[in-house]
């Protein structure tokens, strides 16, 4: 009896200790936009101001972080790139074409457009996209 006692309090001891852990993972990830946070850039498309700074990098004044929410169907029409940037997929899959060139971007991905850069992107899948965009300001 004693050693069943032992085991369930060594049992609920080490659910509380993991508890913590759980609930601040939880808070890491990622939270979901409202349908209406940000601004519509294209039907289906919206962009969302998420922070802003100055650089430190030679050549460059600010540094701005954007995400690009893209629901399922949705396209972002071409568009030149008016500076350097970072894109990484946060969430889903988008069908790109820069420059000419056709590739998938999938949740993890990165990738990098200069200023001139042309792209176009698609959301053909069932789920919402998030492309996190690192743009880097000239001075």
């Amino acid at each position: 009896m004693e050693e069943i006692r032992r085991r369930s309090v060594l049992a609920i001891g080490l659910a509380a200790a993991a508890a913590p852990a759980l609930v601040s993972s939880r808070a890491a990830m990622a939270q979901a936009y409202g349908p209406d946070e940000g601004k519509e850039i294209a039907p289906g498309v919206r962009e969302i101001e998420v922070s802003q700074r100055e650089a430190i990098i030679p050549g460059y004044k600010t540094v701005k972080m954007l995400d690009f929410v893209f629901q399922p169907g949705s396209h972002a029409p071409q568009e030149t790139m008016e500076s350097d940037m970072v894109c990484h997929m946060t969430e889903g899959e988008l069908r790109v074409v820069q420059n000419g060139q056709e590739f998938r971007a999938k949740k993890g991905d990165v990738y990098t457009c200069a200023t001139g850069t042309t792209e176009e992107d698609w959301n053909e899948g069932n789920v919402a996209a998030v492309m996190r965009v690192i743009l880097l300001l000239p001075a």
